[in-house]
């Protein structure tokens, strides 16, 4: 029988008086509520990391003010000021401009969507190789060095056991985006695998997160890929290079030929150059451009005028016009160049890194990639294990309290 104020199914002394067990009940309810606030303590102790990498939640900025989090949204975003111009209406499949003093973002478009960046990747290239490698060094190419280069690659015309200074070598890179100079350079730096990995390490530290390298000419390869953001990062870290910003800025130079000649190079940035019935960017200070069929045209563009520097990169125009690349980057930096002063930001270059200790001139420390083998939707495991042992203690203290020692088995 059950004892009066004994509920069906509740575990408890058949023959204890009510009395007795009305004010067993009360006083074990408030241990349970106990345990159920140790619970929820432990809940809300825990599980910040299960917030920040379930499932929906944006894998993005975590180091910056809520505008940033627009770069993740798809479409355009700019934030307009009264009488700030119209942000032109491009064709590229995603496109950024920035201030390359503030890393301010401008305006862009699909930011973060993942494309191929074909030759405008060299620019990670030389962020990662040129540090290692003075400009002065003399090395006899082996003939090794250029196997694998891709069919249809751009080429300066480095020739196999001929000496060049790796100056004449980044030469090629920035002006002829040449594939052959790249492979000789990569070899110089460890070979073709190390430098993949070496750039993507880089790309991280430099908080770009969307790029990775699987040849580091940015020949296409299965899985290549970076975005807007990550070249725009590319190309104003370069510009703070002294060397980088030369290279980069060069129009015309002298490269060393097969029979121990010369001959002339010229930059095949056309928005630097003015070729083939592109108009030069008045301000134009680089970096660099690039094409595959499978990327289409993409361009890192920066400009300098009246003390502001901006840098714009657009990616894969769908417009029918073989010289969009230049022309929509043009449109871009003069809207930018009109507008810098009246639009609010969209989101900061500087998102997705932290500065360390030793003032803004130091190295950044990257905030750590999510590893693509560990989805966001996977629990936290210490965060549920941590939860259920604090609300296994305050059941502990309820059984204790109501009814005694828990018997062994």
């Amino acid at each position: 029988m059950l004892a009066r104020g004994s509920r069906p199914g509740q575990r408890g002394d058949r023959d204890t008086p009510s009395y007795v067990c009305d004010m067993t009940i009360g006083f074990a309810s408030r241990a349970a509520v106990s345990g159920c606030v140790l619970c929820a303590a432990g809940l809300l102790a825990l599980a910040p990391a299960a917030a920040t990498t379930g499932p929906g939640v944006d894998p993005g900025p975590r180091t910056t003010d809520a505008p940033a989090s627009l770069l993740y949204r798809p479409g355009t975003h700019v934030r307009p000021r009264a009488g700030a111009p119209e942000v032109p209406d491009l064709s590229a499949r995603s496109w950024l401009i920035a201030d390359a003093d503030t890393g301010t973002v401008l305006a862009a478009h699909d930011a973060h969507r993942k494309l191929p960046p074909a030759s405008t990747l060299k620019t990670l290239f030389a962020l990662t190789v040129m540090p290692a490698l003075p400009s002065g060094i003399r090395h006899r190419v082996d003939p090794e060095e250029l196997e694998g280069i891709g069919p249809g690659s751009s080429l300066v015309g480095v020739a196999e056991n001929r000496t060049y200074r790796v100056s004449d070598l980044w030469n090629g890179v920035f002006l002829n985006s040449g594939n052959d100079a790249v492979h000789v350079l990569a070899a110089l730096n460890g070979g073709w695998r190390v430098t993949a990995e070496r750039m993507e390490e880089k790309a991280r530290a430099l908080g770009a997160r969307d790029t990775r390298v699987k040849s580091p000419d940015g020949y296409d390869a299965p899985g290549q890929v970076s975005s807007a953001f990550d070249l725009t990062v590319f190309g104003r870290a370069g510009l703070r290079s002294p060397e980088f910003a030369e290279y980069c800025a060069r129009a015309e130079a002298i490269f060393p030929a097969r029979d121990g000649g010369t001959y002339p190079i010229v930059n095949t940035n056309r928005l630097l150059t003015g070729a083939d019935g592109v108009a030069p960017y008045r301000g134009l200070i680089g970096v660099k451009n690039g094409y595959t069929s499978h990327a289409g045209n993409t361009l890192v563009a920066a400009a300098r005028r009246d003390g502001r520097t901006l840098v714009a990169t657009v990616m894969n125009p769908r417009s029918d016009d073989g010289h969009a690349v230049y022309e929509e980057a043009r449109a871009l930096l003069d809207w930018g160049f009109e507008a810098a002063d009246r639009v609010d930001p969209v989101g900061s270059l500087d998102a997705l890194r932290s500065a360390p200790p030793g003032g803004p001139e130091a190295d950044a420390v990257a905030v750590p990639a999510p590893r693509e083998d560990d989805p966001h939707d996977r629990p936290v495991w210490w965060t549920i294990t941590g939860a259920g042992l604090l609300g296994g203690a305050g059941v502990a203290v309820y059984l204790r309290l109501r009814w005694g020692p828990v018997p062994q088995d």
